[in-house]
C-alpha cells in the first residue's frame, strides 16, 4: 500500500512527510487554488519538502491532447524527480496519455467512476488510475466495490497500472479499499492521522505512563 498525501498545504506536507511513510503528494486545480499563491513557487516547494525520490502528482489545466502533452513536458522539466501528470478521463486525455507513455512521462488518470474507464485508461498507458470513492458513495454508489472491480480487472488482464483510490471522508473507507487489494490511496492529513488513531491505543499509552511513573517518577530509561 502506498500512502500519498492529497494537499498543497506546506505545513501539513512537512509534518506528514516527517512522521508518516509517505510515498508522495497529489494535488489538483481545486487544491492548488485554495492555496491562492504563486503556482510554480508552491509546487516547487512541495518537491523540495518531499525530495525527488517521492511521487508528485500535478494535474493538467489543458483541454486538448497537444496542450496537455506540452504542459506535462514543462511540469516534468521543472519539477524533476518521480513525477506524474494527472489527466481527467476523456478522449483528449486518452490521446495525451498514449503520447506521454511514449515520452516516458507518468500519467495518473483521474476522475474515474467506473471500472471500464479505469481499464481503458490503463490500456492507454496510465501508470495510476484514481477512482473517487466518497463521491460514488454520495450518489448511492459503492466506491469500494468499484475499486475492487478495477483491481480484479487489472489482475485479470495483467495490466501494469496501479489503483490510486481518492476522495475519502473517513479512515474506514481507506481500510475497506486496502482490504480489496487497492495498491495506493491519496488522503488528507486529517484522514492520515485518523488511520493510526484509536481511543484504546490512547488508553494503553496512558496506562504505560501511569504504571512507570508510580515506580520511577519522572525518570526515563535515559536517566539510568
Amino acid at each position: 500500500m502506498l500512502y500519498i498525501l492529497d494537499t498543497a498545504d506546506l505545513e501539513a506536507i512537512k509534518h506528514c512527510n516527517e512522521f508518516y511513510p509517505l510515498a508522495g503528494v497529489t494535488t489538483n486545480p481545486s487544491i492548488i487554488s485554495k492555496a491562492n499563491t504563486d503556482f510554480w513557487k508552491l509546487v516547487k516547494e512541495i518537491r523540495n519538502i518531499i525530495g525527488e525520490d517521492k511521487m508528485l502528482h500535478v494535474q493538467t489545466t489543458q483541454k486538448t491532447a497537444e496542450k496537455i502533452v506540452e504542459e506535462a513536458k514543462l511540469l516534468k522539466k521543472e519539477l524533476k524527480g518521480d513525477f506524474y501528470v494527472k489527466i481527467p478521463i476523456n478522449e483528449e486525455g486518452l490521446k495525451a496519455t498514449m503520447e506521454l507513455k511514449k515520452l516516458g512521462i507518468g500519467v495518473t488518470m483521474t476522475a474515474i467512476f467506473t471500472p471500464t474507464q479505469a481499464l481503458i485508461a490503463a490500456k492507454a498507458g496510465a501508470s495510476f488510475v484514481a477512482p473517487y470513492v466518497n463521491r460514488l458513495d454520495n450518489i448511492i454508489g459503492d466506491g469500494t466495490e468499484v475499486v475492487a472491480q478495477i483491481v480484479e480487472q487489472f489482475d485479470l488482464y495483467g495490466m501494469d497500472c496501479k489503483v490510486l483510490a481518492a476522495s475519502f471522508k473517513n479512515a474506514e473507507q481507506v481500510h475497506k479499499c486496502s482490504m480489496v487489494g487497492c495498491q495506493s490511496v491519496t488522503v488528507t492529513a486529517d484522514i492520515l492521522k485518523n488511520v493510526i488513531s484509536h481511543p484504546m491505543t490512547d488508553a494503553a499509552i496512558a496506562g504505560f505512563d501511569k504504571d512507570w511513573k508510580s515506580v520511577y517518577g519522572d525518570k526515563t530509561i535515559l536517566d539510568f
